[in-house]
């Protein structure tokens, strides 16, 4: 009985680092470790193979950081972890140095190998990667194969979701890419179609009429103040942000600096606002810069106020403007950057409602439950 439950908390523990939000490097060490005490194995790996005929990561257990690095250079497709990958099935062996697919190489500092039981690791019909563990008394049982093959579901799913993570990061790259080109020619380019503008102007008056070049001159002066801005508001935005003087402080700055580019007021009142998981504060900062760009931008508004409350359980930002408003159903919910906005509270498991109406103004209200840190 006390087996069998040592062997439900391994399992147990492997399950739930799956399901946890940890780094799959992290997740895969977990499963690695409790594949490796289940099977009662003196070490036991894990390898995911890249395009280049070696591994991308091999994480291991039972081997010391000076151990893995008097090893050297991680291990390349071939013996008996080729025959995994290709086979897609497990294998038990008394002694892998005894079966002819082993072919004898080992790194000199690689300790020596006898009992051996690898199983692959299967994404439907792909194989993702091995697992594997050696160097048992007595040998691996067919019991050691049962508890190993689980583990390598648990460690399929961990690589299917590091994938899945990965496809999202590169969709929000591009989405970003897409954001910056949209933001630097709204914000600059049509600053410098005046700007080019009022200088020909400027050359084609210095000599005849001097006090008229003189005023497309200082009309120059104050377009490139205003790009300067813009593209200042427009860089801070696409930086990184850095919350660590707290959201509310973080958007005041970021709105006083987007307000004064824009020559439009923007407010920013807070109340009782929770702390909040670092995630879910970067996808609030950033629906809320969306809001802002839009109002600012688009609205035509005078005013535009942000404001963010919150309780325990849940917080709400609405960032609301007193412009010209319009009809939510005639741009279907994507346009105005209002899909962007929507994934990225979906990210964070939270909605985004946009109340507005021609000649109303334009309400964005995002509400998101609230993770302890």
């Amino acid at each position: 009985m006390e087996g069998c439950l040592d062997e439900l908390s391994l399992v147990s523990r492997a399950v739930l680092a799956v399901s946890r939000q940890m780094p799959v490097l992290q997740v895969l060490q977990v499963i690695v470790d409790s594949a490796c005490a289940l099977a009662g194995a003196r070490y036991a790996a894990l390898g995911v193979p890249d395009v280049n005929g070696s591994f991308g990561e091999f994480i291991v257990s039972g081997l010391s950081a000076a151990q893995q690095k008097a090893i050297g250079p991680l291990p390349r497709q071939h013996g008996m972890l080729a025959e995994l990958l290709r086979g897609a099935k497990a294998e038990r062996l008394p002694d892998i140095t005894a079966d002819p697919r082993f072919g004898g190489w080992l790194p000199k500092a690689h300790p020596a190998m006898d009992a051996f039981l690898g199983v692959p690791v299967l994404g439907g019909d792909e194989v993702l990667g091995i697992i594997f563990a050696a160097n048992k008394e007595g040998g691996f049982t067919e019991r050691d194969q049962e508890l190993l093959t689980l583990f390598a579901a648990h460690a399929a799913i961990a690589l299917t979701n590091a994938r899945l993570y990965e496809d999202s990061r590169e969709l929000s790259a591009a989405e970003e890419r897409a954001r910056l080109a949209r933001e630097l020619h709204d914000a600059v380019s049509q600053k410098l179609f005046s700007i080019r503008a009022h200088t020909r102007a400027a050359s084609v008056l210095v000599s005849r009429d001097p006090e008229r070049a003189g005023a497309a001159l200082s009309a120059v002066s104050e377009l490139v103040a205003e790009a300067q801005a813009e593209l200042r508001a427009v860089i801070e935005g696409l930086a990184p942000p850095a919350l660590g003087e707290g959201l509310a402080s973080s958007l005041r700055h970021y709105a006083d600096l987007a307000g004064r580019a824009h020559g439009v007021g923007v407010s920013v009142a807070e109340r009782s606002v929770p702390p909040l998981d670092p995630v879910v504060e970067v996808a609030v900062y950033r629906v809320a810069q969306e809001a802002l760009h839009n109002a600012l931008r688009h609205s035509g508004g005078r005013c535009v106020a942000v404001r963010i409350s919150g309780s325990p359980r849940r917080m709400v930002l609405e960032v609301t403007d007193d412009g010209s408003g319009f009809d939510p159903s005639a741009v279907g919910g994507t346009g105005l950057g209002l899909e962007s906005m929507r994934q990225r509270a979906a990210a964070v498991s939270g909605t985004v409602r946009v109340t507005s109406a021609p000649g109303q103004g334009t309400r964005i209200r995002l509400e998101v439950p609230v993770r302890p840190r």
